[in-house]
Protein backbone atom coordinates (compact mmCIF):
# COMPACT_ATOMS: atom_id res chain seq x y z
CA UNK A 1 0.00 0.00 0.00
CA UNK A 2 1.34 3.42 -0.93
CA UNK A 3 1.84 5.94 1.85
CA UNK A 4 1.08 9.63 2.06
CA UNK A 5 -1.75 11.67 0.60
CA UNK A 6 -4.06 10.63 -2.21
CA UNK A 7 -2.55 11.50 -5.58
CA UNK A 8 -4.27 12.88 -8.66
CA UNK A 9 -4.04 9.38 -10.16
CA UNK A 10 -5.72 7.92 -7.04
CA UNK A 11 -8.58 10.40 -7.39
CA UNK A 12 -9.01 9.55 -11.07
CA UNK A 13 -9.21 5.90 -10.00
CA UNK A 14 -11.92 6.76 -7.48
CA UNK A 15 -13.89 8.67 -10.12
CA UNK A 16 -13.59 5.75 -12.54
CA UNK A 17 -14.70 3.27 -9.87
CA UNK A 18 -17.74 5.38 -9.00
CA UNK A 19 -18.64 5.59 -12.69
CA UNK A 20 -18.64 1.78 -12.73
CA UNK A 21 -20.89 1.83 -9.63
CA UNK A 22 -18.32 -0.16 -7.64
CA UNK A 23 -18.48 -0.37 -3.82
CA UNK A 24 -15.98 1.70 -1.86
CA UNK A 25 -14.21 -1.47 -0.67
CA UNK A 26 -13.52 -2.59 -4.27
CA UNK A 27 -12.25 0.85 -5.28
CA UNK A 28 -10.01 0.90 -2.19
CA UNK A 29 -8.51 -2.51 -3.05
CA UNK A 30 -7.74 -1.28 -6.57
CA UNK A 31 -5.85 1.68 -5.14
CA UNK A 32 -4.25 -0.18 -2.23
CA UNK A 33 -5.91 2.17 0.25
CA UNK A 34 -8.18 1.66 3.31
CA UNK A 35 -11.91 1.72 2.52
CA UNK A 36 -12.39 4.54 5.04
CA UNK A 37 -9.92 6.72 3.08
CA UNK A 38 -12.01 6.35 -0.08
CA UNK A 39 -15.36 6.86 1.69
CA UNK A 40 -14.13 10.03 3.43
CA UNK A 41 -12.65 11.37 0.19
CA UNK A 42 -15.96 10.89 -1.65
CA UNK A 43 -18.10 12.21 1.22
CA UNK A 44 -16.19 15.49 1.47
CA UNK A 45 -16.21 16.04 -2.30
CA UNK A 46 -19.91 16.07 -3.28
CA UNK A 47 -20.60 12.35 -2.74
CA UNK A 48 -20.64 9.48 -5.26
CA UNK A 49 -23.04 11.27 -7.62
CA UNK A 50 -21.00 14.47 -7.87
CA UNK A 51 -17.41 13.36 -7.26
CA UNK A 52 -14.92 14.74 -9.80
CA UNK A 53 -11.23 13.94 -9.50
CA UNK A 54 -10.07 17.33 -10.81
CA UNK A 55 -12.27 19.28 -8.38
CA UNK A 56 -11.25 17.05 -5.44
CA UNK A 57 -7.56 17.51 -6.26
CA UNK A 58 -7.94 21.31 -6.34
CA UNK A 59 -9.86 21.25 -3.03
CA UNK A 60 -7.15 19.13 -1.38
CA UNK A 61 -4.43 21.50 -2.60
CA UNK A 62 -6.34 24.47 -1.22
CA UNK A 63 -6.76 22.74 2.16
CA UNK A 64 -3.03 22.00 2.34
CA UNK A 65 -2.17 25.63 1.61
CA UNK A 66 -4.60 26.95 4.21
CA UNK A 67 -4.08 24.37 6.96
CA UNK A 68 -3.09 25.89 10.32
CA UNK A 69 0.64 25.41 10.87
CA UNK A 70 1.75 22.64 13.21
CA UNK A 71 3.65 23.99 16.21
CA UNK A 72 7.40 23.42 15.81
CA UNK A 73 8.94 20.52 17.69
CA UNK A 74 11.02 21.47 20.72
CA UNK A 75 14.78 20.93 20.34
CA UNK A 76 15.84 17.40 21.23
CA UNK A 77 18.36 18.53 23.83
CA UNK A 78 15.79 20.81 25.51
CA UNK A 79 13.33 17.96 25.82
CA UNK A 80 15.86 15.63 27.35
CA UNK A 81 17.02 18.34 29.74
CA UNK A 82 13.51 19.32 30.89
CA UNK A 83 11.78 15.93 30.90
CA UNK A 84 13.58 14.80 34.03
CA UNK A 85 15.02 11.82 32.14
CA UNK A 86 18.67 11.02 31.70
CA UNK A 87 19.60 11.57 28.00
CA UNK A 88 21.68 8.38 28.06
CA UNK A 89 18.66 6.42 29.33
CA UNK A 90 16.46 7.82 26.56
CA UNK A 91 19.00 6.92 23.88
CA UNK A 92 19.43 3.45 25.35
CA UNK A 93 15.68 2.89 25.08
CA UNK A 94 15.69 4.10 21.46
CA UNK A 95 18.44 1.57 20.73
CA UNK A 96 16.43 -1.25 22.34
CA UNK A 97 13.32 -0.23 20.41
CA UNK A 98 15.25 -0.17 17.13
CA UNK A 99 16.94 -3.51 17.88
CA UNK A 100 13.53 -5.12 18.43
CA UNK A 101 12.29 -3.84 15.04
CA UNK A 102 15.49 -4.94 13.29
CA UNK A 103 14.94 -8.44 14.69
CA UNK A 104 11.46 -8.48 13.08
CA UNK A 105 12.91 -7.68 9.64
CA UNK A 106 13.01 -3.87 9.42
CA UNK A 107 16.22 -2.45 7.85
CA UNK A 108 18.62 -1.03 10.43
CA UNK A 109 18.45 2.68 9.53
CA UNK A 110 14.68 2.58 8.97
CA UNK A 111 14.26 1.01 12.41
CA UNK A 112 16.44 3.67 14.04
CA UNK A 113 14.55 6.49 12.27
CA UNK A 114 11.20 5.03 13.37
CA UNK A 115 12.39 4.64 16.99
CA UNK A 116 13.63 8.23 16.96
CA UNK A 117 10.27 9.52 15.69
CA UNK A 118 8.18 7.42 18.07
CA UNK A 119 10.06 8.78 21.08
CA UNK A 120 10.12 12.40 19.89
CA UNK A 121 7.87 14.72 21.97
CA UNK A 122 5.83 15.79 18.93
CA UNK A 123 6.31 12.62 16.88
CA UNK A 124 8.14 14.67 14.25
CA UNK A 125 11.73 15.50 13.29
CA UNK A 126 13.49 17.03 10.28
CA UNK A 127 15.98 15.14 8.15
CA UNK A 128 18.80 17.23 9.64
CA UNK A 129 17.70 16.39 13.19
CA UNK A 130 17.51 12.70 12.36
CA UNK A 131 20.91 12.69 10.67
CA UNK A 132 22.50 14.50 13.60
CA UNK A 133 20.89 12.34 16.28
CA UNK A 134 21.56 9.03 14.50
CA UNK A 135 24.98 10.10 13.16
CA UNK A 136 24.20 8.96 9.63
CA UNK A 137 24.25 10.77 6.29
CA UNK A 138 21.24 12.71 4.95
CA UNK A 139 21.14 10.19 2.06
CA UNK A 140 20.72 7.32 4.54
CA UNK A 141 17.89 9.20 6.27
CA UNK A 142 16.20 9.86 2.91
CA UNK A 143 16.40 6.18 1.93
CA UNK A 144 15.02 5.07 5.32
CA UNK A 145 12.18 7.59 5.15
CA UNK A 146 11.26 6.38 1.67
CA UNK A 147 11.12 2.81 2.95
CA UNK A 148 8.90 3.79 5.90
CA UNK A 149 6.62 5.82 3.62
CA UNK A 150 6.13 2.67 1.56
CA UNK A 151 4.91 0.96 4.72
CA UNK A 152 2.53 3.91 5.37
CA UNK A 153 3.94 4.55 8.85
CA UNK A 154 4.95 8.20 8.44
CA UNK A 155 4.03 11.29 6.48
CA UNK A 156 5.86 14.45 5.38
CA UNK A 157 4.87 18.01 6.17
CA UNK A 158 6.43 21.37 5.39
CA UNK A 159 7.68 23.36 8.35
CA UNK A 160 5.82 26.67 8.72
CA UNK A 161 7.64 29.43 6.84
CA UNK A 162 10.51 27.14 5.81
CA UNK A 163 11.34 24.98 2.82
CA UNK A 164 12.52 21.98 4.83
CA UNK A 165 10.24 19.06 5.63
CA UNK A 166 9.52 17.21 8.83
CA UNK A 167 8.72 13.51 9.06
CA UNK A 168 5.72 12.77 11.25
CA UNK A 169 4.28 9.77 13.09
CA UNK A 170 0.53 10.39 13.52
CA UNK A 171 -1.96 8.85 15.93
CA UNK A 172 -3.45 6.44 13.34
CA UNK A 173 -0.14 4.91 12.24
CA UNK A 174 -0.52 1.50 13.90
CA UNK A 175 -4.14 1.04 12.82
CA UNK A 176 -3.06 1.91 9.27
CA UNK A 177 -0.19 -0.59 9.26
CA UNK A 178 -2.47 -3.28 10.70
CA UNK A 179 -4.95 -2.74 7.88
CA UNK A 180 -2.13 -2.76 5.31
CA UNK A 181 -0.89 -6.09 6.63
CA UNK A 182 -4.41 -7.53 6.59
CA UNK A 183 -4.87 -6.46 2.97
CA UNK A 184 -1.56 -8.08 2.01
CA UNK A 185 -2.68 -11.36 3.59
CA UNK A 186 -5.93 -11.12 1.62
CA UNK A 187 -3.94 -10.63 -1.60
CA UNK A 188 -1.80 -13.71 -0.79
CA UNK A 189 -4.97 -15.75 -0.27
CA UNK A 190 -6.59 -14.57 -3.51
CA UNK A 191 -3.47 -15.26 -5.58
CA UNK A 192 -3.05 -18.71 -4.02
CA UNK A 193 -6.68 -19.52 -4.83
CA UNK A 194 -6.15 -18.57 -8.48
CA UNK A 195 -3.14 -20.89 -8.61
CA UNK A 196 -5.00 -23.75 -6.94
CA UNK A 197 -7.79 -23.43 -9.52
CA UNK A 198 -5.28 -23.25 -12.36
CA UNK A 199 -3.29 -26.37 -11.41
CA UNK A 200 -6.17 -28.32 -9.86
CA UNK A 201 -6.36 -29.65 -6.31
CA UNK A 202 -5.34 -33.14 -7.43
CA UNK A 203 -1.85 -31.92 -8.42
CA UNK A 204 1.00 -31.34 -5.94
CA UNK A 205 1.23 -27.65 -6.89
CA UNK A 206 -2.53 -27.19 -6.60
CA UNK A 207 -2.67 -28.86 -3.19
CA UNK A 208 0.27 -26.76 -1.99
CA UNK A 209 -1.42 -23.55 -3.16
CA UNK A 210 -4.72 -24.56 -1.55
CA UNK A 211 -2.93 -25.09 1.78
CA UNK A 212 -1.36 -21.66 1.33
CA UNK A 213 -4.77 -20.13 0.61
CA UNK A 214 -6.28 -21.72 3.71
CA UNK A 215 -3.47 -20.39 5.88
CA UNK A 216 -3.70 -16.78 4.67
CA UNK A 217 -7.51 -16.77 4.78
CA UNK A 218 -7.25 -17.74 8.45
CA UNK A 219 -4.65 -15.07 9.18
CA UNK A 220 -6.72 -12.42 7.39
CA UNK A 221 -9.85 -13.45 9.30
CA UNK A 222 -8.01 -13.27 12.61
CA UNK A 223 -6.58 -9.83 11.80
CA UNK A 224 -9.83 -8.30 10.59
CA UNK A 225 -12.01 -9.77 13.32
CA UNK A 226 -13.60 -6.83 15.07
CA UNK A 227 -13.75 -6.25 18.81
CA UNK A 228 -17.16 -6.23 20.49
CA UNK A 229 -16.79 -2.46 20.98
CA UNK A 230 -16.21 -1.91 17.25
CA UNK A 231 -19.15 -4.12 16.32
CA UNK A 232 -21.29 -2.27 18.83
CA UNK A 233 -20.31 1.03 17.18
CA UNK A 234 -21.58 -0.28 13.83
CA UNK A 235 -24.90 -1.17 15.45
CA UNK A 236 -25.09 2.23 17.15
CA UNK A 237 -24.63 4.02 13.82
CA UNK A 238 -27.44 2.00 12.25
CA UNK A 239 -29.77 2.67 15.19
CA UNK A 240 -28.89 6.38 14.97
CA UNK A 241 -29.81 6.41 11.27
CA UNK A 242 -33.00 4.51 12.02
CA UNK A 243 -33.94 6.99 14.75
CA UNK A 244 -33.17 9.99 12.54
CA UNK A 245 -35.42 8.60 9.79
CA UNK A 246 -33.40 10.53 7.20
CA UNK A 247 -29.98 10.25 5.53
CA UNK A 248 -27.05 11.63 7.55
CA UNK A 249 -23.47 12.35 6.52
CA UNK A 250 -20.52 11.04 8.53
CA UNK A 251 -19.97 14.55 9.90
CA UNK A 252 -23.60 14.80 11.03
CA UNK A 253 -23.40 11.39 12.68
CA UNK A 254 -20.17 12.33 14.46
CA UNK A 255 -21.72 15.55 15.76
CA UNK A 256 -24.92 13.84 16.92
CA UNK A 257 -23.15 10.92 18.61
CA UNK A 258 -20.30 13.01 20.01
CA UNK A 259 -17.72 10.77 18.30
CA UNK A 260 -14.60 11.59 16.24
CA UNK A 261 -15.24 11.26 12.51
CA UNK A 262 -12.64 8.47 12.31
CA UNK A 263 -14.74 6.39 14.72
CA UNK A 264 -17.85 6.93 12.59
CA UNK A 265 -15.90 6.03 9.42
CA UNK A 266 -14.70 2.77 11.02
CA UNK A 267 -18.25 1.90 12.14
CA UNK A 268 -19.59 2.59 8.62
CA UNK A 269 -16.81 0.44 7.14
CA UNK A 270 -17.73 -2.47 9.45
CA UNK A 271 -21.42 -2.16 8.54
CA UNK A 272 -20.46 -2.28 4.85
CA UNK A 273 -17.96 -5.14 5.04
CA UNK A 274 -19.75 -7.28 7.66
CA UNK A 275 -23.50 -6.91 6.98
CA UNK A 276 -24.14 -9.99 9.13
CA UNK A 277 -23.49 -7.88 12.26
CA UNK A 278 -26.26 -5.43 11.34
CA UNK A 279 -29.18 -7.74 12.10
CA UNK A 280 -32.31 -6.90 10.10
CA UNK A 281 -30.86 -3.57 8.93
CA UNK A 282 -28.56 -2.72 6.06
CA UNK A 283 -26.48 0.39 5.39
CA UNK A 284 -27.03 2.28 2.14
CA UNK A 285 -25.61 5.48 0.67
CA UNK A 286 -27.46 8.30 -1.03
CA UNK A 287 -26.08 9.95 -4.20
CA UNK A 288 -24.83 12.82 -2.01
CA UNK A 289 -22.70 10.46 0.09
CA UNK A 290 -24.95 10.42 3.17
CA UNK A 291 -25.83 7.17 4.96
CA UNK A 292 -29.23 5.55 5.39
CA UNK A 293 -30.45 2.50 7.36
CA UNK A 294 -33.04 0.33 5.61
CA UNK A 295 -34.58 -3.11 6.13
CA UNK A 296 -32.74 -6.06 4.63
CA UNK A 297 -34.35 -7.54 1.53
CA UNK A 298 -35.92 -10.96 1.92
CA UNK A 299 -37.01 -10.55 5.53
CA UNK A 300 -40.67 -10.24 4.53
CA UNK A 301 -42.64 -11.96 1.80
CA UNK A 302 -44.38 -9.86 -0.90
CA UNK A 303 -47.73 -10.67 0.73
CA UNK A 304 -46.49 -9.42 4.11
CA UNK A 305 -45.21 -6.21 2.53
CA UNK A 306 -48.53 -5.67 0.77
CA UNK A 307 -50.40 -6.10 4.04
CA UNK A 308 -48.08 -3.71 5.86
CA UNK A 309 -48.23 -1.03 3.17
CA UNK A 310 -51.91 -0.53 4.05
CA UNK A 311 -50.76 0.79 7.46
CA UNK A 312 -48.73 3.97 8.03
CA UNK A 313 -45.02 3.28 8.17
CA UNK A 314 -45.16 0.06 6.13
CA UNK A 315 -42.74 -1.45 3.64
CA UNK A 316 -43.26 1.21 1.01
CA UNK A 317 -40.86 3.65 2.67
CA UNK A 318 -38.48 1.13 4.23
CA UNK A 319 -37.57 1.44 7.92
CA UNK A 320 -39.15 4.25 9.87
CA UNK A 321 -37.42 6.24 12.59
CA UNK A 322 -40.27 5.90 15.12
CA UNK A 323 -42.47 2.91 15.89
CA UNK A 324 -45.87 2.95 14.21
Amino acid sequence: MGGGRLTAEDRRGIEAGLAEDLPYAVIARRLGRPTSTVSREVARNSGPGGYRAEHADRAAAWQRRNRPPRPPAPPVADFEATSGRDPATIRAYEDRFATMMIATGLPRTAARVLACLVTAPSGARTAAELAQRLRVSPASVSKAVGYLEGLDVLTREREPGLRRERYVIDDDVWLRTWRTSAQKNEAWAETAQQGAELFGLSTPAGARLEAMRTFFVGVHRDMTGRSSAALNDAGTVLVALLHAARPLTSSELAAALGWPEERVATAVEIAEQQPEVCGPLTLQHTPSGAHLATAQNGRLTPAQCTALVRRPGGCKSGVRGEPG
